[in-house]
């Protein structure tokens, strides 16, 4: 069901009729007291403020309704407004209190309650801004990073929200998680902002929709088993609907940067001209460069990355650009972390598609990751009195079985695997026992279960540790390997406190106000860590 920005909550609301009388038709003895129910939810949500349209399950008396709600949600002159701006091409950020036509350098701001007419609008003066999207399951904020990265070694003034916060140049606009239209709109309503780079999560998706109307490149990284069960997603299908949603906002002549990897995505791709009526251009990437899906794009002329003879190869319409080689990449960790391998592909085809040059995507890639604060939080690499210590926001399959193939390849001969990781609550139960199996496969010498006690979503205290441990003993790893802890901090002080020489930890931390304190344990400072940002 689609419906006018001006007109969303009174959509909301025939939905909620068109299905409680649908029901109470269905079944009258059942839902007897459906209104009642509906009129006590409303004087709820009022907050002990009037009512003064309740709702009402009787056909007209309900239609009726409805056409009061809509005329008074009603804004002629928002929704002309925005007529304006799409038949000139402009995007607009919208909420309840502000309209901002343009984007970044080029936006205006307007307060919703003082709109002025079209024709006082200084149309000449807005402009959009080069726009990527990213989405996925495991990898966006590195890919928004490196993305962002780019665009400021181009000379642009870059901004981007993502999991950790808001950040425009090298400021720090807000931190925690912006991976959604609040950190989006932070981000285009900020008047230096020259280039954006949005992540796009999951949640922000299904709860508010996607914040722009314009996006130059869209990626979607990957899609992997996270997640299920809320908002009416319960298989990696529905999943992977979601988050190619990005689709529908590229520009014509823009690109959908999607991962030849993924079965799943692959599979999606061709039903994309079906689902929104057209099919943006499509990019490629890889791992393989000479994989099969990228030899035929790159024969039909479409852009493709990935990596031949330990180069990072990127093709587009201008032939085919080395990136470098993926071993001295700090990113790549040696070439060992295949996922950013991923991470690195995807932001390339990103930031081509948006105007920054092959040879200022390569040299960002030689340095990305030498400095902690490139990437914080994913894969930061120290050396601590001989024990190599990863620090990671790793949280589902495919991202712990990635961080632990780093782990294994940077353990040196007699030294030992020692972990710690945990769990949010809003996980299925199969979730958290596929994590443990995960982490069972790699016969770690010391796993510490952490409460995520600010995660606990609706479980009880201790429930989460205690399913991982029985699925880590289900799969036989000896209980003297296995401890449980009430924090990520006091986790990452006992797994230091184990590990010896030769040893590595990969610490799971997840909070950052844990991560703050664990990276302070761990002396984080120039000349003490090195990092090789990641996941």
């Amino acid at each position: 069901m689609t419906a006018p920005c001006d007109q969303l909550f009174t959509a909301t609301e025939v939905n909620e009729w068109a299905l409680c009388a649908a029901l109470r038709e269905r079944d009258p003895m059942h839902w007897a007291g459906l209104e009642d129910a509906l009129v006590a939810a409303a004087v709820e949500a009022a907050d002990g403020a009037a009512v003064p349209d309740p709702p009402v399950l009787e056909e007209a008396l309900a239609l009726a309704r409805l056409r009061r709600l809509a005329d008074l949600e009603a804004r002629p002159a928002l929704r002309q407004l925005l007529y304006a701006a799409d038949a000139r091409g402009l995007p607009y950020e919208l909420d309840e209190t502000v309209l901002t036509l343009g984007a970044g350098v080029g936006g205006m701001g307007y307060p919703i309650d003082h709109l002025p007419a079209v024709d006082d609008v200084p149309w000449g003066a807005l402009n959009d801004i080069p726009t990527v999207i990213v989405t996925g399951s495991n990898g966006k904020t590195t890919t928004v990073r490196l993305v962002a990265a780019c665009a400021r070694r181009q000379g642009w003034r870059a901004g981007y929200n993502c999991t950790d916060g808001v950040v425009v140049g090298s400021e720090s606009l807000a931190s925690g998680d912006y991976s959604g239209p609040a950190g989006t709109r932070l981000v285009l309503r900020d008047q230096r902002v020259e280039a954006a780079v949005l992540e796009t999560a999951r949640g922000g998706i299904l709860r508010r929709g996607i914040a722009v109307r314009h996006a130059h490149a869209a990626v979607v990284t990957n899609v992997s088993c996270d997640h299920f069960g809320e908002y009416g997603i319960h298989d990696l299908d529905g999943l992977a609907d979601v988050k190619l949603s990005v689709a529908c906002v590229v520009t014509p002549g823009g690109l959908l940067v999607l991962n030849a990897d993924d079965p799943m995505l692959r599979q999606k791709a061709g039903g994309l001209a079906q689902r929104f009526s057209h099919r943006p251009r499509l990019g490629w990437f890889a791992l393989d460069a000479d994989s099969p899906v990228l030899q035929s794009h790159r024969a039909d002329g479409g852009a493709t990355c990935g990596v031949r003879d330990g180069r990072l190869r990127l093709t587009l319409e201008s032939g085919e650009h080395d990136l470098g080689c993926v071993a001295d990449m700090p990113l790549a960790a040696g070439g060992s972390a295949t996922y950013n391998v991923a991470n690195l592909a995807a932001a390339a085809l990103a930031a081509a598609a948006i105007g920054v040059e092959p040879a200022v995507i390569s040299s960002e890639f030689a340095v990305f990751g030498t400095d902690p604060a490139d990437n914080p939080g994913r894969l930061m690499r120290f050396e601590v009195d001989g024990v190599t210590v990863l620090v990671d926001y790793a949280h589902n399959p495919e991202g712990i079985r990635g961080l632990l193939a780093v782990a294994e390849h940077l353990r040196r001969e007699d030294g030992r695997l020692g972990m710690q990781f945990g769990h949010a609550g809003n996980r299925q139960d199969s979730d958290l026992e596929d994590v443990a199996k995960v982490v069972a496969a790699f016969k770690p010498d010391l796993v510490i279960v952490a409460e995520h006690s600010d995660y606990l979503r609706g479980r009880t205290a201790g429930e989460v540790p205690r399913i991982i441990v029985a699925e880590l003993q289900r799969q036989e790893l000896p209980e003297e390997s296995i401890r449980v802890c009430t924090s990520e901090v006091e986790a990452a002080r006992q797994a230091l406190d184990w590990a010896r020489p030769r040893d590595v930890l990969a610490l799971m931390v997840h909070s950052a106000a844990a991560r703050t304190a664990v990276l302070d344990m761990l002396g984080a400072a120039p000349g003490r860590s090195e990092s090789t940002a990641a996941s």
